[in-house]
């Protein structure tokens, strides 16, 4: 899984239709991770840790709304968007997908455009760099498309690794998140590194920030790990 992409997790147990959602989100530049019903989807969930979830209402086994269900009402994936996928056409049980927690329901047969733009749109907010977006904290910015960086208006040269750990960090400002999760995030769960890794390019990325002035916006929580500010 590459560090760069977002994870998309499409649980869709009807073969044809999974096989064209998963080569339009690859064209679009996601990784992929696919399940056919809902007792694997539950697994790779807490394996993978998508960024999205595309769900279908009908899937085998555990049901696509009992699946939205748990998500959002666990902790550590309730801030996954989830898209629904139904043939369910009538209004109660868009309010049905909508009140579980689903972000987005979309009825079938649904334009495959329409459905990726849509996609952007959850990720826009819950991964914003990963999509191209520009990021802001105080006199930092970030551009995702570009993949330049500036601070009070004067380039910041950054490697690749230092440039996607500051794109997580600036995502969430203020949130804590542990080398493990960085680990994950920016270097992808198939890669194998040390977490004191994390610290070399954290100390890389300090003095990058700060060479031409300014305070240090990286905050050390001792025993977990950075947060930005």
């Amino acid at each position: 899984m590459s560090a760069d992409k977002p994870c998309v997790l499409l649980v869709e147990d009807e073969p044809a239709q999974r096989e064209v959602l998963r080569y339009n989100l690859s064209a679009e530049g996601y990784d992929v991770t696919m399940a056919e019903n809902g007792d694997e989807a539950l697994i790779l969930i807490d394996e993978v840790t998508p960024d999205l979830v595309l769900l279908d209402w009908m899937v085998p086994g555990v049901s696509g709304i009992e699946i939205c269900r748990r998500l959002k009402t666990r902790k550590e994936t309730r801030t996954i968007p989830v898209i629904m996928l139904s043939a369910r056409s009538e209004e109660v049980d868009r309010v049905r997908g909508l009140e579980t927690g689903a972000d987005d329901y979309v009825v079938k047969p649904f334009s495959v455009s329409e459905l990726m733009a849509r996609i952007r749109t959850q990720l826009r907010r819950t991964r914003p760099a990963a999509v191209g977006q520009r990021l802001e904290y105080q006199d930092i910015l970030l551009d995702g498309e570009s993949h330049r960086v500036t601070r009070a208006g004067a380039p910041v040269k950054l490697g690749p690794t230092e440039f996607r750990l500051l794109s997580t960090l600036m995502e969430k400002p203020g949130r804590v998140w542990s080398r493990e999760q960085l680990l994950d995030r920016v270097w992808g769960r198939d890669v194998y590194v040390d977490t004191r890794t994390v610290d070399v390019h954290v100390g890389r990325l300090r003095k990058a920030l700060c060479r031409q002035g300014g305070d240090d916006p990286l905050r050390t929580v001792r025993g977990t790990g950075y947060a930005l500010g």
